[in-house]
């Protein structure tokens, strides 16, 4: 048995892609708030471990949790609370590059795997009226950082250094090692 540990779609997305479908989704609640001096990708490991352990789930079933979060230096840049936060976000990234980050976390009972991914995205400087039409827009809401590359918020980002589906929300090549790993049966019915 494979439970998401997540409620976003595009993670469930991402996974179908690989012809990984979970049995159950059970988003994780935990406190998310950055602990104090924490850097981006230590956060997004603790994050995606905490929220691996946090998913209850029954013996020997494995839980697959991720948390994702765009960085500007050591600054770590959440899903904007508002549309302020948004512009924000958007402004201070215009012109310049980023890191995505992307942890992940496999449970099966006390068991964790873990890895972490880091994305370079390099975004074009934006002008006022690109920053307003997308905000106008709202594919920002529930985005780390303010964007989402597979949508409108692509037309920003002239090039990455590493994984696409990293910046989506889950890294595929690693996750699905992670998953092969703990012995869980990819390309069922593919001969593999």
């Amino acid at each position: 048995m494979l439970i998401l540990g997540s409620a976003s779609p595009r993670r469930a997305e991402l996974l179908a892609q690989i012809g990984v479908v979970a049995d159950d989704v059970r988003p994780a609640d935990i406190d998310e708030t950055p602990l104090k001096n924490e850097l981006p990708r230590p956060y997004a490991r603790r994050l995606s471990v905490q929220k691996a352990r946090a998913v209850t789930a029954p013996d020997g079933a494995l839980v697959l949790c991720a948390d994702t979060v765009v960085a500007v230096g050591r600054r770590i840049m959440g899903k904007p609370v508002d549309v302020t936060e948004a512009e924000k976000f958007l402004r201070l990234l215009s012109g310049r590059r980023h890191r995505v980050i992307t942890g992940v976390a496999l449970r099966r009972d006390e068991k964790i795997w873990q890895r972490d991914v880091v994305t370079s995205v390099q975004v074009k400087n934006l002008s006022d009226q690109e920053i307003a039409a997308y905000l106008d827009n709202g594919e920002w809401q529930g985005k780390a950082g303010g964007y989402a590359i597979q949508g409108l918020g692509a037309m920003f980002i002239p090039s990455i250094n590493g994984s696409y589906t990293n910046v989506v929300g889950l890294p595929l090549a690693e996750t699905a090692n992670l998953l092969r790993g703990a012995g869980y049966p990819l390309f069922k019915g593919a001969g593999a």
